[in-house]
């Protein structure tokens, strides 16, 4: 009986475990995103250039991310997104975070 009740007990633990593993996956790609966003922000309201702010996003965002920095005169704003399978799932998430940064004075207008 022990032998019959793990049998049907074990595909439902692998299930949950792979669901665990997946949102694990999810959560990380998410905070990923966030400290891209917040890298990028820093550097426009620093006034780097789009290809440096560019390169700050896509070394710390998940891969394939996509950089959108806009804002007006006295601030930036910084929107990265991605799009994560986690497991290699057919099923896909969208993971995006926003920062925002306060352009300082010797910075110009520059992205």
């Amino acid at each position: 009986m022990v032998t019959a009740e793990t049998a049907v007990v074990l595909p439902v633990l692998l299930f949950v475990l792979a669901g665990a593993v997946a949102a694990v996956v999810v959560v990380g790609a998410q905070l990923r995103c966030v400290d891209a966003a917040r890298e990028a922000a820093r550097a426009a309201a620093r006034g780097d250039s789009a290809v440096v702010i560019g390169e700050l996003a896509a070394a710390a965002a998940p891969a394939g991310a996509l950089t959108e920095v806009g804002g007006d005169g006295d601030t930036v704003r910084v929107t990265v997104s991605a799009t994560v399978s986690p497991l290699g799932l057919p099923w896909h998430v969208e993971v995006s975070a926003t920062a925002t940064g306060v352009r300082e004075p010797a910075a110009g207008v520059s992205p």
